[in-house]
């Protein structure tokens, strides 16, 4: 698909991550409007809360758009969906008769702030990715064993804490927890030492479903998609997750991009999943390409230092899609809610350079990485700001999400002294 022309010109601009192809949803406030929903169009904002109390645009017998968050408007479904892209890119385009009308509702992207697109309803991470499941597999349990039976038969995945999923730019805290050492007696309470990222993506759910649904549903009743960074305490993770599987080594925080990029938006970027030595069962077959070919990478910046690009790979590396997870989500009869965000698993590729977790990076901590300034890490440091951006690359213009951005804090004294 070619890039749709917009007559605001900033639209048109080959590297801007917000095109007329794109158009995002995110919610932002300023000095003079309140948090509240907003589209972004080239180096602008629309403000849809406004257009919608103008009677701009309406969807429904009552405001969906008079809230900081885009539930609402997700749970009117997929024809409102589709009727919103529409109309938004209707008005954006170039040869729209009443530009100055719309203008009114455009606000400067530059110096809006950004806050979480929507609420979360419930949060499941998936570990989906299978370079990433082969390398963890033979870092702890050897080649031969790198993979579980079951992980090439279904999505592998844990229900995570919806309240610890904050937005890009939100610093996290390097969390305390119960650690031991491979020679230590006894486990202690202590400060994280091996503090990691993963790159992922997020699927967003804006159907609800109460039965078990297919694939082809599944695909269907995403939303959107944002880039997820699971921050993730190894060390704590290694002496808790056996045998049921991570728990406070992933709760300190889930970091996500403020813009929802529609899965309308990236319809032009489908892909297929990669060949299966296992047939799947009928429920999680493929209908199609199932994946997006989006470009990803991760940078790390240490604090006042040069800003170091640590990987880039690709989504089509997954294994399993969102589309699959959400299918197997639902097998049991889960009931699955507007606002389910569903993470990919560590995105990694076949090659150091394009994992998507330091763990891997520095082949859990015996290859530390080298630096631009000459320091080396191992995992993160107090300080770190690490970034993960993404984008799908059309034919003269690219599908952006935003930056993922979060700065490690350091631990704070022992919580249980006071």
């Amino acid at each position: 698909m070619p890039l749709m022309i917009s007559w605001l010109e900033s639209a048109n601009v080959a590297d801007c991550p917000f095109p007329l192809n794109n158009l995002p949803y995110g919610v932002f406030s300023t000095d003079k409007f309140s948090p509240r929903c907003g589209v972004a169009i080239g180096d602008v904002i629309f403000d849809i809360q406004a257009a919608e109390a103008a009677g701009l645009m309406t969807f429904s017998s009552v405001a969906v758009f008079d809230a900081p968050s885009w539930n609402s408007f997700m749970a009117l479904g997929r024809q409102a969906w589709a009727s919103l892209r529409a109309k938004l890119i209707t008005i954006l385009a170039q040869n729209y008769d009443d530009q100055a009308a719309i203008s009114e509702f455009l606000v400067p992207l530059d110096g809006a702030t950004l806050h979480m697109p929507f609420k979360v309803s419930e949060y499941t991470d998936f570990y989906a990715g299978r370079n990433h499941a082969v390398n963890i597999g033979t870092m702890f349990r050897g080649a031969e064993n790198a993979l579980p039976p079951n992980w090439l038969h279904i999505p592998i995945g844990y229900n995570g804490r919806a309240s610890s999923v904050v937005v890009s730019g939100t610093a996290v805290r390097r969390p305390w927890g119960q650690i031991k050492a491979p020679t230590d007696d006894k486990p202690r309470f202590a400060p994280s030492q091996r503090f990691d990222i993963e790159l992922e993506m997020g699927a967003i759910v804006g159907v609800a479903s109460d039965r078990p649904i297919t694939v082809q549903e599944a695909d269907a009743n995403i939303f959107g998609y944002v880039l997820l960074n699971d921050w993730s305490a190894r060390d704590i993770q290694a002496w808790e997750y056996q045998p049921l599987g991570p728990f406070q080594a992933k709760a300190a925080a889930t970091t996500i991009s403020p813009w929802i990029v529609t899965a309308a938006a990236l319809e032009a970027f489908r892909c297929d999943t990669p060949k299966r030595e296992f047939e799947l069962l009928d429920h999680l077959k493929d209908c199609g390409p199932m994946l997006y070919d989006i470009e990803l990478a991760v940078s790390l910046t240490p604090e006042g230092g040069a800003v170091n690009t640590i990987s880039a790979t690709n989504y089509n590396q997954m294994y399993y899609s969102a589309a699959q997870q959400l299918a197997h989500h639902t097998t049991s009869g889960c009931p699955m809610n507007v606002g389910d965000l569903l993470g990919s698993g560590t995105i990694s590729g076949t090659e150091k350079s394009q994992y998507g977790s330091l763990i891997e990076m520095s082949w859990g901590g015996k290859q530390p990485l080298t630096l631009s300034s000459g320091e080396t890490r191992s995992f993160i440091q107090d300080g770190d700001t690490l970034t993960l951006s993404g984008a799908a690359k059309g034919d003269g213009y690219i599908v952006g999400f935003g930056l993922c951005t979060g700065k490690l804090l350091p631990a704070l004294a022992d919580p249980y002294k006071r």
